[in-house]
Parts: structure tokens; sequence; C-alpha cells
């Protein structure tokens, strides 16, 4: 402990340097914007900035690029509760409940809590990473190929289950999801399925599109069917910050988006992504008043945003202890550390203390400084709100048009955007939620490739999954939520056919 301390003084020492502080500044500006841009999102924030860091020192280039990781997840939120359009996918469940606060008269409260959420997240989840780095990293490598597809799968079913709603539907768009995701190039064998001819769709559909159309654009759709507009949010300086019993109900769902989103981190993936979606479904669950989930419910804001900003720190685990990445962002960090003449791993710690602990005391100040960049814009963001429909929404669909292709620069992400939009007009009509659709386009390239690496390690035998203790204990806990789900069906079934004999006996 008295190490740990010492060693913490010696990173405070590197990080509070005027130079590591300016780079700190600038990434978290930098990863704001990102944030806040339709489409962009940190890995491609990330990718861009990567050319600029190779003049600096080792120390400057990670923090630098490490703040922008962190301060998209900070940014993505904001046009998510504004406007409906998530400004990474990470963001995407913010649109739900975020939204709703907005349309309600609260986008200055729920701006507040998701700052204040990301920002305790964000120093807990740190102070975990100082401290439980080593030995989360080394159970973290237990997972092979089975275990991550179990995994997988139960975090689907464990979605389906605690949605809320019907779990058959939930399940049917994360199977809708799942194929859209099977789009483009097969990784293992290079073949080019179900693109008909469209070379563009060679990566695969990507989420960005997919989720702008689905909630953006269908928003749009939606209002635009209204006979009359919505009325103009001009919020009062005294409702720009949360109530008392706006802070009561996000306590516990920080602390547990927090606990959830570092734990998800540690696990190979789209962590920051799939953390927001567990996180949700977990409070909506737990909610002694789950009906309000989707109708500005503070817990379906406060949950998600502290989880995805609590994996962001999470996913540095078994990078920054073993040099293993867990997902594509921490994979291109690695890179620039490797370009940097670092190499990742257990001696890390050992041969520069300086760069590993100067790094983690820049994650306090970075949370510190996104918390001081946010908090004091929330009533200029919130100012989005009293611009008329008639001009916001011409405006946020060319935002939205531009985010997206700005991606890859394909008019083809565009297209998929518009149809999206349209297919999410039409299940939001059809009482569908469309939150499972992205999760499955996200999902699908990591299951498959889980599915099929395991039944070649196996030549073909599916008995790997039930042979090996972790993937059958996951897949026995998926096993038991399906059987949950259905035993209403089953109840109501016996109920109707032990009505119907008495009825029979009756007219006998």
């Amino acid at each position: 402990m008295l190490e740990t301390i010492q060693n913490l003084a010696l990173g405070f020492s590197v990080a509070l340097s005027p130079a590591v502080l300016m780079y700190a500044f600038i990434g978290c500006v930098v990863g704001t914007l990102v944030g806040v841009l339709p489409g962009v999102g940190p890995l491609a924030g990330i990718s861009l900035l990567l050319p600029a860091t190779f003049g600096l020192n080792a120390t400057n280039a990670i923090v630098m690029l490490a703040g922008i990781y962190y301060g998209a997840m900070y940014g993505g939120s904001t046009t998510a509760i504004l406007m409906r359009i998530p400004g990474e996918a990470a963001s995407v469940m913010s649109c739900i409940d975020g939204y709703a606060m907005a349309r309600k008269g609260r986008a200055g409260p729920a701006l507040a809590i998701a700052a204040v959420g990301s920002y305790i997240a964000g120093t807990i989840s740190v102070v975990a990473l100082m401290f439980l780095a080593p030995p989360l990293a080394e159970f973290a490598l237990r997972f092979g190929p089975p275990e991550y597809f179990a995994l997988l799968l139960l975090g689907l079913l464990v979605l389906a289950y605690m949605s809320g709603g019907s779990m058959v539907k939930a399940l049917a768009m994360a199977a809708f999801g799942l194929t859209l995701g099977m789009v483009g190039i097969d990784q293992m064998t290079g073949y080019f399925r179900f693109a008909y001819g469209v070379v563009e769709l060679g990566d695969g559909i990507g989420v960005v599109p997919v989720a702008v159309g689905l909630f953006g654009v269908a928003e749009i759709l939606a209002t635009a069917g209204q006979a009359t507009p919505p009325s103009i949010m001009k919020p009062k300086l005294r409702e720009l910050l949360p109530s008392r019993a706006e802070w009561r109900d996000s306590a516990a769902p920080i602390g547990r988006g927090t606990v959830l989103g570092f734990l998800i981190g540690i696990v190979p993936g789209s962590a920051h992504i799939i953390s927001s979606f567990v996180s949700y479904a977990v409070e909506r669950r737990m909610s002694k008043k789950p009906q309000e989930f989707g109708k500005g419910a503070v817990a379906g804001l406060a949950g998600p945003e502290s989880a995805n900003n609590a994996a962001t720190s999470g996913a540095f685990v078994p990078m920054l202890a073993l040099g293993v990445p867990s997902g594509p962002i921490p994979a291109v960090m690695l890179a620039a550390m490797m370009v940097h003449g670092v190499a990742p791993g257990p001696m890390l710690i050992k041969q520069q203390p300086e760069l590993f602990w100067g790094f983690i005391a820049s994650m306090y100040v970075g949370n510190v400084v996104l918390l001081i960049l946010n908090l004091p814009l929330v009533g200029l963001f919130v100012n989005v709100l009293r611009v008329p429909y008639p001009l916001l929404y011409p405006a946020i669909l060319a935002f939205s048009v531009l985010g997206v292709y700005a991606v890859n620069g394909s008019v083809v992400d565009v297209w998929i955007m518009l149809v999206m939009g349209a297919l999410g007009y039409l299940l939001r009509k059809l009482d569908f939620e469309t939150a499972p659709v992205v999760l499955g386009v996200v999902l699908a390239p990591m299951i498959e490739m889980a599915l099929r690496q395991s039944l070649a390690m196996s030549d073909g035998q599916y008995a790997i999954f039930i042979t090996r203790p972790i993937s059958a204990t996951l897949l026995c806990v998926g096993a038991v939520l399906v059987l949950l789900a259905l035993r209403p069906l089953v109840t109501k079934t016996l109920d109707w056919r032990a009505r119907l004999a008495l009825a029979e006996k009756g007219e006998n």
C-alpha cells in the first residue's frame, strides 16, 4: 500500500508538469469535440491524430491519446441528450432517457448528471486500475475463443431478459443486427458475402450509420409526422442543475455502472459500447418503476454514462499490465506506445515507472479537466433547444449526413443511415426496441470469429463449449435466463388449459 502511494506521488510529479498538463488538456478538448461530432468517435479521432504525436516524447503522446479516448466518452452524450443523435456508438443508450429528459425540459440536469457520473466512474475506475491491473489481466487471459463466444452470447441473453419488454422482440432485433453485422468480407476465408456487388460494403455495415439512422433520423421522421411540432424549450437558469431527487436517483446507478463498466472493460471487445447496454438493462430490471424507462428515467442515463467511462479505464488493464489490447482503440494506443519505443507488459512498471505512473496520474487529472470543461458548457449546450424545430431539424439532418459521410467518405453509408432511419421509424410505430439492433451489429463479427475459432480448435466438435468450465458456466447461466423468460408464457398456457378444462366440466 505504502509503495503504491509513493509510486502515485511519482506519477503526479510527472502528470502535473506543465508539458504533460498541456497535452492532457489538448487531448481532453479534442476528445470532447470528437465525441460531439456524430460519426467520428474515439477510434477515428485517435487514428487521425496519431501522426501528430510522432514528434513528442512517449509520456506526452500517450497522455494526449488517452485524453482523446475518455474525452470522446464524455462528449458523445451531448448530442445524444439534446438531439437523440449518438455522438459515438457508446452513447446509443443515452439517446433513450437522456433525450426524453431534454423533452421534459430537464436537458441541463441530464448533461450535468452525465458529466458528474462520467467523472466519478472515471476516477474510481482509475483507482481500481492502479490496484487491480495485474491479477485482473491474468484472469482475462484465461478467456479463449469458447469462453469469449459464451460470454458474448450470454450478454445478448442478459440484455434481452432485462429489456423489460418482450424477450422475443428484443432477441428478434438482436438477431436482425447480427445478420446486418455479417455483411462484407469473411474474416477467415476472405469471401465477399451478402454485399450484392456493392464494393463499399467490403468492410461491413458500419455501426455509426446504423446508430445515427435508427435514433437521429427516426426521431426526425417521428417528429415531422406530428400534427403540431413540439414546443420550443426555453430552460431557465435554475432548471440547469439537477434537483436533490435527481441526484439521489442517480447515485446508485452511477456506482453500479462504474463496477460493471470496469469489469466489462477488461474483457476483449468493444467494451465501452457493450458496458452501456448492460448497465441500462440492469438498471431497468432493478428499478422499482421500470415503466419510466424510455420516458426520462434518471437511472437510464446515469448508469450507461458511468459504465462507458469506467470501461475506458478497464480496457487499459490488459494493455498496460500484459501488452494485450482488449479492443480496437487500445490496439491503436498499443501501436502508438510501440512507435515511441515503449514495450507494454509486465516489465513496463519496473523498467519505466515514470511513464506508467505518470499515465495513471494523468487520468486523474484528465477526469478533473473534463469535468471543468463540461459542467460550465451545460448552459451553452442547452441553448440548442431554443432553436425552432423547422430550423433545428434540417440542421440536425445535414449534420448527421456530414458526420456519417466523414467516417469513410462513402455515400453508401449515407444511404444506409437513411434506410435505417425509415426502418427505425417503422419499428418505433410497431413498439420494437431499436437498441438491440445496434448491439447486434457491434457483436456480430466478434461472435462469429469466436465461434469459428472454437470449432477450428475442436475439429468441428461443439462439445468444446461444455467441456471447458468457464464457457459451460456462462452457457448454463444463459439457459437459466431463457427458462425464466419462458416461465410466464408456460404459466399462461397452463392457466388457459385449466380454464378450458373447467369450462368443459361445467358443460358436462
